[in-house]
């Protein structure tokens, strides 16, 4: 089988595409993947063909797709939700299609146009997936996705993790977050532009999360039952701040302030109903259909 991925060309929506590809790849069928430069060498590092459809250089549009279909004549199209004129063109051109999402689904105003129709691999566990979302879906294991490298030394009891994401991660945000976090007990290790880290792995020896609410970092979290305070800027943040807290998984404080930072680790240290909850998530993810599972079921829905 020949598969078509397709993605906005940024960290939080191909990488979230990766484990599929790669499970597709393992099985032995031609995947490849339509995306801008910007992802390519971590792409072309794990064998999946990536190429830049047109003039692309973050969305694909119609134009852009329009060839490269009938070039690769995939037997199967996989559209990111952010690339929705990808998913409409594979549908009028008769390619099977599916959409793949990168977590909750979001709502209106930040700055997409939400997919709508044909079915949906949904990466989301139930519990905080989005209730107006009754789109018909095949759940698909979230596996968090990161390049190689080095995890730092443990020096403490307590591991406090913070990033704030590829696109939102202000120098002031990182600064009042590693001032508050540097008065509590615990190794803070700061991931940022230009320090990147191996996040997955990272994260399963965490305590605490501290991040922007992204759903890449909220859901590799979730996956390993960590707790995490949620300090949501933009985009769908908001949106998957307030599931993590409805949950009981997470704390969003009122103030983006060192002092309030600092309270809403602590809290979470000390408080074990957080990971309780985070450790109740983490067990519904884990018997969500894994990546080799969907894609051996892929052939039937063709």
């Amino acid at each position: 089988m020949r598969v078509l991925f397709a993605s906005m060309a940024t960290v939080g929506h191909t990488y979230p595409l990766i484990p599929l590809a790669l499970a597709l790849r393992d099985a032995g069928h031609e995947v490849h993947f339509a995306v801008g430069d910007e992802m390519h060498p971590e792409l072309n590092r794990l064998g999946l063909r990536p190429f830049r459809p047109g003039l692309v250089f973050g969305e694909i549009y119609a134009d852009d797709i329009a060839p490269e279909l009938e070039r690769v004549l995939p037997d199967l199209v996989i559209s990111g939700w952010a690339v929705p004129e990808v998913f409409e063109e594979a549908r009028r051109r008769a390619f099977p299609v599916l959409w793949h999402g990168f977590g909750r689904m979001f709502g209106e105003g930040v700055g997409l146009a939400r997919p709508a129709g044909g079915r949906h691999l949904d990466i989301c566990p139930p519990s905080l997936q989005d209730k107006g979302f009754l789109d018909d879906r095949i759940l698909l294991r979230p596996v968090p996705h990161a390049q190689p490298g080095e995890v730092p030394a443990r020096t403490h009891e307590k591991l406090i993790y913070v990033t704030f994401g590829t696109v939102f991660g202000g120098e002031e945000l990182f600064a009042t977050a590693v001032r508050g976090l540097g008065r509590l007990d615990a190794q803070v290790v700061v991931a940022a532009p230009g320090r990147w880290l191996p996040q997955a792995e990272v994260i399963k020896q965490a305590d605490v999360v501290v991040h922007h609410g992204g759903s890449g970092t909220m859901l590799a979290a979730l996956a390993s039952g960590v707790p995490q305070v949620v300090l949501p800027q933009g985009a769908d943040q908001f949106g998957n701040a307030a599931a993590l807290v409805a949950a009981g998984a997470a704390v969003w404080p009122d103030a983006v302030g060192a002092e309030a930072i600092a309270e809403s680790a602590r809290l979470l240290l000390v408080d074990d109903h957080y990971r309780e909850a985070a450790g109740r998530v983490a067990e519904e993810i884990r018997h969500m259909p894994s990546p080799r599972e969907v894609a051996d079921s892929l052939a039937n829905v063709v």
